[in-house]
């Protein structure tokens, strides 16, 4: 994946995730342990967004792409986040997959909802 690609693809993902009722409450949020792609939020959920954007010939997919390691940071992250940030809300941690053209036009997309657990939440 590319610079040009990724930011295609959180575009993207941050739309899909307004269309179905999430307001975008932070893009790209920096922590010290790593950075969480989108965060959103629903009247449920406080939903934490990994995006990950392949070409179609990569022989990984997006979804294959989000390792244990990748996970742990995002969690830390959200730990971080949410110590700022206090929410009543239920937080979920989703995958967005998406597959592009060589043009960077999306292909597909699989949302995974409830992709991965913390425990410490």
């Amino acid at each position: 994946m590319n610079n040009a690609s990724g930011k295609t693809g959180e575009d993207f993902a941050a739309r899909y995730l307004e269309d179905m009722g999430f307001q975008i409450t932070a893009r790209n949020y920096h922590s010290r342990f790593g950075e969480i792609d989108i965060i959103a939020e629903n009247k449920e959920f406080i939903v934490f967004v990994e995006v990950k954007t392949r070409n179609k010939n990569y022989e990984v997919s997006p979804l294959e792409a989000v390792s244990l390691g990748k996970q742990k940071k995002i969690g830390k992250t959200a730990i971080l986040y949410l110590q700022s940030n206090p929410s009543d809300l239920q937080p979920r941690f989703d995958v967005i997959g998406m597959t592009t053209d060589a043009g960077n036009r999306i292909l597909s997309i699989e949302h995974i909802e409830n992709a991965f657990m913390i425990k410490e939440f």
